[in-house]
């Protein structure tokens, strides 16, 4: 084969994008669709080897096999070594366990599927992966394990049989691509019969050239379906995002365009002038490199982060990647790539031995848990029972409401009603009414006044005002002569966003409030507890600072605090700040006294309820009357 500079460069086009849209440039949504240009490269360049070598005489799975290897896992199982301290140091034992578990799956080229088993590419969860880049790596090697075993055992039949029977394969793999795009998107996503196309799109090109075609002589027409290509290409990236259907039919657009540049492209074109010139071809060189290292350097940047990495450093790391990819090109892929420098025997040992070790490193990791047995915990804790299931504790330790007037409206709902155990067949006296923010302050008041009956009634993820679902507790709240206090609070910037479009929280607010005070009841609004930019956990094991600055919270508090005073000053009742008891002037954070007291990063845990609960009597004492 006559080397192509414009592959090169094409290689660079495939790999910017990729990590641009890795990196959360918005301008690049469609980035993702560089990897689809890696398969068409791939699928024509292999191809192009086979054909050529089987028409020679000379081709052997052994060279094949040994030609991947050097072209693929040297670098990589460097990368996977750099990334085992990292992991090491800042991943929670549950992101440990993945990592370890991809760790196997990448030394068996499953990573693809561990993925579709474990996680959706464009979850958020998915960007915390850093091997997660690894599936295309795993759908490449399948491909090599089937398409060289079936050329040679379909030789014979001649290169218009295997073209035919490609083809069928080729027009199956589309379509269900296209069906499984919305029906099964994870699994089309990430699996080789949904990809194999893409591949096949790169690999009927190269069947052309040895047919005994070559490529036009015609400039003008090469011009022309060379700029086609790279308009295709730079509409997908540009407008593809995470909520089109891929690989689809959409998918046609990127794989479309790569094929056409392959096709059309000579070094006369506009296009083989630009993906020929020394800065593409450079690129192009150590985009292999440059693809490994991006993912891990912005996962392990996001574990490490407190809130979301700045621009600065998000910039920083995309710099480094292109750093780290020319000295892993330079003194790890160039060197085992030269058979003069690493034979054979060399290239197949160091594989074998390397896979053994990650795989025997990743099953430990998988199944002894060992950063939790192994890792030295800071003396942070919870107390003993913040380490019991709060949901769980809550039900063991307090009982139904009776009567059962109130309690049968909420049969059909996510949530619980529950009452004191030392007053089970009293009348119900306190009220909280909300969503789960509301239920995580239920046991802390209930400890706090154990003389009182407290209940609270609650439907998840729906806001309790301007809901007809609510409708019926209002009524039985209101004509219950034992409730004297009810308490209003939910996850309010969750919840605001799902007021009916006709109204607004003010109005419901108001109106709910003005309903019970009008029927007698004592009514108190709370505003919400901080919601932190990480889960406990990364606190809890000392990988993250517990606080953040207080300035962090109020970005997102000001978009209902203002209506929460508009109407307490409209209705006369009284708000309770809660975020001020984990909050100073400077910073909020999730631990009192040494406890954490957070079960997630917006609820609490039975001693942050607890705490909370405490709090509130305190502040108001005629709650005991």
């Amino acid at each position: 084969m006559n080397y192509r500079r414009e592959i090169d460069g094409l290689r660079a086009i495939a790999v910017l994008p990729v990590i641009l849209f890795h990196a959360g440039f918005q301008t690049f949504s469609g980035g993702f669709v560089g990897v689809d240009i890696f398969f068409v490269i791939s699928g024509y360049l292999i191809t192009s080897i086979i054909l050529a070598e089987m028409e020679d005489g000379t081709f052997t799975v052994a060279n094949f096999y040994e030609r991947r290897a050097r072209r693929i896992l040297p670098a990589l199982f460097v990368l996977m070594a750099l990334c085992l301290p990292f992991a090491w140091l800042w991943l929670l034992p549950q992101d440990m366990m993945s990592f370890s578990q991809s760790l196997v799956a990448v030394t068996a080229f499953a990573s693809n599927i561990l993925f579709w088993r474990t996680s959706g590419y464009f979850d958020t969860a998915a960007e915390l992966k850093p091997l997660l880049h690894t599936w295309s790596l795993a759908v490449e090697e399948q491909y090599y394990l089937l398409f060289p075993l079936f050329v040679i055992f379909t030789w014979r039949f001649g290169k218009t049989w295997i073209l035919k029977s490609l083809f069928a394969v080729f027009i199956i793999s589309l379509a269900a691509a296209h069906w499984g795009a919305t029906t099964h998107p994870i699994f089309t996503f990430f699996l080789l019969p949904t990809r194999g196309w893409e591949l096949l799109s790169g690999g009927f090109i190269a069947f052309y050239f040895s047919l005994g075609h070559k490529q036009l002589s015609h400039n003008r027409l090469n011009e022309l379906g060379s700029l086609i290509g790279v308009a295709l290409i730079a509409y997908s990236i540009f407008l593809f995002d995470s909520t089109t259907p891929f690989p689809s039919l959409y998918a046609l657009v990127p794989t479309v365009g790569a094929a056409l540049i392959i096709f059309f492209t000579t070094p006369q074109t506009i296009t083989g002038k630009l993906l020929g010139s020394q800065l593409f071809v450079g690129v192009g060189l150590i985009s292999y490199s440059a693809y490994l290292y991006h993912q891990p350097l912005l996962a392990f940047a996001k574990h490490r982060s407190v809130d979301e990495p700045s621009s600065l450093l998000i910039g920083l790391l995309v710099a480094a990647t292109f750093v780290l990819a020319y000295f892993s090109w330079r003194f790890v892929e160039a060197p085992f790539r030269n058979k003069q420098r690493i034979n054979r025997k060399q290239v197949f040992k160091f594989c074998i031995l390397a896979s053994l070790t990650f795989a025997l490193l990743g099953l430990i990791g998988h199944f002894t848990k060992v950063l939790e047995n192994m890792r030295n915990l800071p003396s942070l804790h919870e107390g003993d029972v913040g380490h019991i299931d709060f949901h769980k504790y809550v039900a063991d330790k307090y009982y139904e409401c009776t009567p059962k007037s109130i309690a049968n409206e909420a049969l059909n709902w996510e949530g619980y009603l529950r009452c004191n155990q030392s007053k089970k067949s009293s009348e119900v006296e306190i009220v909280l009414l909300g969503d789960s923010h509301a239920e995580h302050l239920f046991l802390g008041l209930a400890d706090a006044l154990p003389q009182k009956n407290i209940s609270f009634y609650i439907k998840s993820s729906i806001p309790f005002v301007g809901n007809s679902d609510f409708e019926n507790i209002y009524k039985n709240i209101a004509n219950s002569k034992s409730i004297q206090v009810v308490f209003l609070t939910m996850h309010w910037k969750g919840r605001s966003s799902q007021i009916p479009r006709n109204s607004t929280l003010e109005f419901e607010l108001t109106n709910s409030i003005n309903f019970l005070k009008s029927n007698g009841k004592k009514v108190y609004l709370l505003d919400d507890v901080p919601t932190f930019p990480f889960p406990p956990e990364k606190c809890k094991f000392g990988l993250r600072i517990c606080e953040i600055p207080k300035s962090n919270i109020t970005k997102y508090e000001q978009q209902y605090t203002s209506k929460l005073e508009k109407v307490a000053a409209q209705t006369g009742v009284k708000i309770l700040k809660l975020r001020d008891y984990f909050c100073d002037d400077l910073k909020c954070s999730m631990l009192k006294n040494s406890n954490l007291l957070y079960r997630d990063d917006n609820h609490l845990n039975i001693l942050g309820s607890q705490y909370i609960g405490r709090e509130i009597y305190k502040l108001l004492p005629e709650l005991a009357d």
